[in-house]
């Protein structure tokens, strides 16, 4: 009897194996600010799949994921710039190609404590003059920003310098990709970053528009002027229609072409996230959704297995349905 119900839990452990290993599997890795984008899609479309398919979602940032894609661990790469040429250059080496492709366009909010009662606003010529490298050591209090700002340190929060969100910021702001001072508390998690800024009257931060908006009761967000216009405040709206700049941009997944062709449910998840009622899962999680004419040039490129990049690194105001329809270079 003994060995009947033994060998009878043998065979139930391996249908459960068998059973597990039976699961079709989406690997998605990348940015923390793409992240609540993953994990959302991910879930949604997990529910719809249960037992079928699953998605699996990492968080090493946007260069430590294209680290992990470029040599063909996963099949998804989640992306707050674009793709750098020597991150490109280990695409290549291994043989990975793929498909860029927007899923959402994002805000980077720039922060401050809420019982700081002296910002009103900050131009980016301000901000330039407190992230640049000539400043480290120098700009260390508000006072030296801007005349009648308060006699107080000034404490900076900032992204990892392996984020993307760095990337883009040092882009948009110092005008030089991965170009700033170094003496900043940074992290490739905005959770820790804002925390930081919750946590310090004399803080001064930045990070994605998502995590500004879950937590707007620890957080004061400040308005930007650009080029001499009127300060404009950070918001789904004000991304939307290019009102917020120069700290707008899209958000990309980087899908290996490989994986496409060879995996046809990781084809489905991507076309999932480009259906038009997924664009409430992009918005609810802190973001702009795509509109119609992006998400019909995203499908074409997946579907035309486009290989390659539109980019020669981060660019600031960029037209996203002009960018996919550049001449990729790879």
């Amino acid at each position: 009897m003994k060995k009947h119900l033994m060998f009878g839990a043998v065979i139930a452990g391996s249908l459960v194996a068998h059973n597990a290993a039976a699961v079709d599997t989406v690997q998605v890795d990348g940015s923390s600010t793409v992240f609540p984008i993953s994990e959302a899609m991910a879930e949604e479309f997990g529910n719809k799949h249960r037992g079928e398919i699953r998605v699996t979602v990492g968080l090493s940032g946007t260069g430590g994921g294209f680290k992990k894609f470029c040599r063909g661990e996963t099949d998804i790469t989640g992306a707050s710039r674009p793709i750098r040429p020597e991150e490109l250059e280990l695409c290549k080496e291994n043989g990975v190609k793929f498909s860029e492709l927007p899923v959402a366009m994002d805000a980077l909010s720039v922060v401050v404590n809420p019982q700081n009662d002296w910002v009103d606003y900050l131009t980016v010529e301000e901000l330039k003059n407190v992230w640049e490298p000539e400043a480290q050591g120098v700009i260390t209090n508000w006072n030296q920003i801007r005349e009648g700002f308060p006699d107080r340190d000034l404490n900076l929060y900032g992204a990892g310098t392996d984020s993307g969100t760095y990337d883009y910021f040092t882009a948009a702001i110092v005008g030089k990709e991965h170009s700033s001072r170094g003496d900043f508390t940074a992290s490739e998690d905005d959770n820790v970053l804002v925390q930081g800024v919750a946590n310090d009257h004399n803080a001064l931060g930045f990070f994605g528009l998502a995590y500004f908006l879950e937590n707007q009761d620890k957080l004061k967000a400040v308005p930007i002027s650009w080029k001499g216009g009127d300060p404009v405040e950070p918001s789904k709206e004000t991304a939307g229609d290019g009102e917020y700049q120069p700290l707008t941009r899209p958000l990309y997944f980087y899908a290996n072409v490989e994986s496409v062709e060879n995996k046809d449910y990781v084809e489905k998840f991507l076309e999932f996230i480009f259906q038009e009622e997924n664009g409430e899962l992009v918005s609810e999680v802190g973001y702009v959704p795509l509109g119609q004419k992006v998400r019909d040039a995203a499908l074409r490129v997946l579907h035309a297995r486009e290989n390659g990049t539109a980019y020669q690194g981060s660019e600031v105001g960029v037209d996203v349905v002009e960018t996919l329809e550049r001449e990729k270079h790879y």
